[in-house]
């Protein structure tokens, strides 16, 4: 009678003793006695290992002694209790079958490697346990952001990965182009986007949220999430040429609910992660930083702090740290700022709004001063900023304004103004960087280390 397969973390959930399993996996370890070998096998479903006995003299498993760590096997035999220390459950072998040993050169053998050499083998780090865990984890947050929006009845809308349109207004983008190599070297920018495969520039898209917003304004709340580019020339610890955000917009919504939305999706996702994530975590608690069970109990507690700008720069004038950045009004936030705020003034996360309108993009609402937007980021300890996000400016003519102060075409956008000349209403809205979600969760401090196969500047491998 054919076995069908059992994940690992199934049968130690739930395991019901002497019956007949099938493990599918990868040898951890082997260890021998004259008669039994010893295996442990993971199959990336959990972090435990199973314990498979094999009994040298059952046909079923010849050629056990063979096995190396990376050999890949089916083990199917009885589930039983562990009479050992270790393990609450074990398998007794009844039929092992390889489908490759490993060579002796599989370069992740029993003992801790570094974060940078893991890095280099990118293809094989999801089979080690702090891998393993932080993908599982990255995983289960995606899971929890669809959960989140559809149980507030939101729209998941898929935006453009190709787009015409730079949201916000940097230039740092990545062109898109059918053109030869030869042929685009020759051309001025006016006729290679004639002759190029959409007759115009394309690019690679920095942000879905200008697509959202048109999304919102005729099915209320909508949200989206996917990857995004950045073609900025950065190797910091929380910067990366390609990654996900989660960006939702919200019809009928000003700065004080887009805050609230914020707010409650950060406390929704380490929730979900501390009740459907423990034994994971608990690696993360234990060997990568022992302060994070505070700090992830902090965030789904506390109330987030909340201020102005202004209030944000005074505080910093006012401390005694001396930071790497200038703090001035009129400068935007610096890493060292934000973390400040978070970690040693607030303890928890804060929200900062209204920052000057010279520093954000043309699509945050003017204030009534005049002289700020109704701008806001989250900011939490160890990270800095996770979100950012604003009130949009609403209004037709201000609108305008904004794209000719900060030097945009206007008739490239045509459509996007059209949203404001046909029914406009006020919305927000805001993007959640996804991998720094990751990071503090799991309080891995570089971004290369929560993306399955990181691109930065000069590193396009996998």
């Amino acid at each position: 009678m054919t076995i069908k397969r059992s994940k690992i973390r199934r049968l130690l959930q739930s395991p019901e003793t002497s019956q007949r399993v099938c493990i599918k996996g990868w040898v951890r370890t082997r260890r021998d006695s004259k008669t039994f070998s010893f295996l442990e096998i993971n199959d990336g479903s959990c972090l435990a290992n199973m314990q498979v006995i094999a009994d040298h003299a059952e046909p079923g498993c010849d050629g056990v002694a063979e096995l190396t760590t990376g050999s890949a096997v089916a083990v199917t035999g009885a589930l039983r209790h562990s009479p050992g220390k270790g393990q609450k459950w074990e398998i007794l072998a009844e039929q092992i079958t390889v489908y490759q040993i490993a060579p002796e050169t599989y370069p992740l053998q029993k003992k801790r490697h570094s974060d940078e050499f893991l890095r280099s083998i990118a293809h094989l780090r999801p089979r080690t346990n702090k891998y393993g865990a932080a993908f599982r984890i990255r995983s289960e947050l995606a899971y929890a952001v669809h959960r989140f929006f559809r149980d507030q009845g939101f729209i998941y809308v898929h935006t453009p990965i190709i787009t015409g349109s730079d949201c916000e207004g940097a230039g740092e983008l990545f062109r898109v182009t059918s053109l030869p190599p030869g042929d685009f070297r020759k051309l001025d920018d006016v006729s290679a986007d004639r002759q190029d495969f959409f007759g115009k520039k394309a690019s690679l898209t920095v942000s879905g949220q200008l697509e959202a917003e048109l999304f919102a304004l005729a099915l209320g709340d909508v949200y989206t999430f996917g990857p995004t580019f950045r073609a900025e020339n950065s190797n910091t610890r929380r910067h990366a040429a390609e990654f996900w955000m989660v960006e939702p917009e919200m019809a009928f919504c000003e700065l004080s609910g887009n805050m609230d939305n914020a707010e409650a999706l950060v406390k929704h996702l380490v929730s979900h992660a501390l009740e459907n994530c423990a034994e994971d975590l608990d690696l993360f608690f234990r060997f990568v930083d022992k302060s994070l069970p505070g700090i992830l109990e902090t965030i789904v507690s506390r109330p987030f702090a909340r201020i102005s700008y202004a209030e944000a720069v005074d505080l910093l004038k006012q401390s005694k740290n001396r930071f790497e950045h200038e703090i001035a009004f009129g400068y935007d936030l610096q890493t060292d700022h934000e973390r400040f705020l978070a970690e040693q003034y607030f303890g928890g996360p804060v929200m900062v709004y209204d920052y000057p309108r010279g520093i954000k993009p043309f699509y945050m609402r003017v204030n009534d001063d005049g002289q700020t937007v109704a701008a806001m980021d989250v900011i939490v300890p160890g990270i800095g900023e996770i979100i950012g996000g604003s009130q949009r400016e609403d209004r037709l003519d201000m609108l305008e304004a904004r794209m000719a102060e900060t030097g945009l075409d206007t008739s490239e956008y045509w459509w996007y103004l059209d949203s404001r000349r046909y029914g406009s209403v006020p919305h927000s809205g805001y993007g959640l960087g996804f991998e720094r979600m990751v990071m503090l969760v799991t309080g891995i401090s570089n971004i290369r280390d929560v993306l399955p196969f990181a691109r930065t500047p000069g590193n396009i491998d996998f």
